[in-house]
């Protein structure tokens, strides 16, 4: 049933239309549709489509999942092994595993098939191909020649959104990630297994990561854009010093991370943005799921109240209000994440030691990891205040030692 108020739709109309179902969208879609909106999820790949991604799950996105959700766990991170180039490599134990390691195209599957059993009409293979409004409603047009309408939009296509683009979507850093899934000898899964690699890499703001998935090792390195020349060096020597370079790859991908300008906005009129396609993102860490999943949810909320707002003013005050809460949540969360990313940007030694030889600063992350704490949570400390004083009176870090 359409909810209160709304009139009963004709063909091509709806109350909800997502794009993109990913993390963010598919959330977007189940809580609309939970809320009663007749939603259509669109996504322009085949149901299940590959996604480059490390595909770890930390504790904030395990405790956003959708209750007993259908979803095979490859591995769980008990150790992590931190290095500086290749240099300084130290192990540490997790006081309560919890990265779960996971492939999103299946993570991406499962939470459709969620939006679909309630309610939202999921159509894959099909892409946006342009976006206007006026008045009440949004129209859609599809590469299938359909035209749709709906009382409200959310976009969550990605980093590479149009709907972002239609938006005024606004970035403050913009990185390349380049990533390799490696299948992998019994040997070498056994090297692996339960434990995680973070590398902080030779150019400025850059790590490399390996994420074991039995049989199957993730590995990548991302850096500021701009220098794929260098990146591409430093990813072939990562890969060569960890055994992963030989066997040939399963996937060899590479994708932009993109994170918002704090003023950027998150919605136009009766269209909202989400996820990757918000520019949601950790600026340090580059962890995006947990963002997803979090304003994916935020964001089918706003769009079931956009659905029954009774003119222009009322929506503006929906979209407003979806900002905030954005804003009051993830905004906090990345403001405290690039102050984290300009202190490993101007001294990744620095914090380096900070994680491997003090076990509160280890602690302080490890909680982080869990669920148990924010990274907003972890920069307040003294430790970390501490340590930011310390990085602006140091000589900028050029090269690793």
């Amino acid at each position: 049933m359409p909810p209160p108020s709304t009139p009963a739709r004709t063909p091509g109309t709806w109350d909800v239309i997502v794009v993109g179902a990913g993390p963010a969208g598919a959330t977007a879609a189940r809580v609309a549709a939970e809320k009663g909106c007749a939603t259509l999820l669109l996504e322009r790949a085949a149901i299940p489509r590959y996604k480059t991604c490390g595909g770890g799950l930390i504790g904030a996105s395990l405790a956003a999942l959708p209750p007993g959700l259908p979803l095979r766990v490859y591995d769980t991170a008990g150790q992590f092994t931190f290095s500086l180039n290749g240099r300084r490599e130290r192990t540490l134990a997790s006081g309560s595993p919890t990265i779960a390691m996971v492939y999103r195209s299946e993570l991406d599957a499962a939470l459709t098939e969620v939006a679909s059993a309630a309610g939202a009409e999921v159509r894959d293979s099909t892409a946006l191909t342009t976006l206007e409004q006026e008045g009440g409603t949004v129209t859609v047009r599809t590469n299938h020649g359909d035209t749709l309408r709906a009382r409200a939009v959310v976009g969550a296509d990605g980093s590479a959104s149009r709907v972002a683009r239609y938006v005024g979507v606004r970035c403050a850093q913009v990185d390349l990630a380049l990533e390799v899934e490696v299948p992998v000898d019994e040997r070498t899964a056994g090297r692996w297994r339960g434990r995680v690699l973070m590398e902080w890499g030779p150019l400025p703001g850059s790590f490399g990561w390996v994420f074991p998935k039995g049989d199957v090792c993730t590995a990548g390195v991302v850096a500021a854009r701009g220098n794929p020349a260098a990146l591409r060096a430093y990813k072939e020597d990562f890969l060569t010093r960890h055994g992963l370079l030989g066997p040939r790859p399963l996937h060899n991908t590479g994708h932009l991370t993109r994170c918002r300008r704090s003023d950027s906005p998150l919605a136009r009129g009766r269209v909202l943005v989400a996820g990757d396609a918000a520019a949601l993102v950790d600026h340090w860490s580059r962890e995006g799921i947990s963002y997803a999943l979090c304003s994916g949810d935020l964001a089918g909320h706003a769009a079931a109240r956009l659905v029954t707002s009774a003119d222009d003013a009322e929506a503006v005050a929906v979209a407003d209000r979806y900002g905030r809460e954005v804003d009051d949540i993830l905004g906090t969360e990345m403001r405290a994440s690039g102050t984290l990313m300009n202190l490993f940007s101007r001294n990744p030694g620095l914090v380096h030691t900070a994680l491997t030889r003090l076990p509160p600063a280890w602690r302080r992350l490890d909680a982080y990891i869990a669920g148990r704490t924010t990274v907003a949570g972890i920069m307040t400390t003294p430790l970390a205040r501490s340590a930011t004083a310390l990085a602006t009176r140091l000589p900028r870090q050029v090269t690793r030692d």
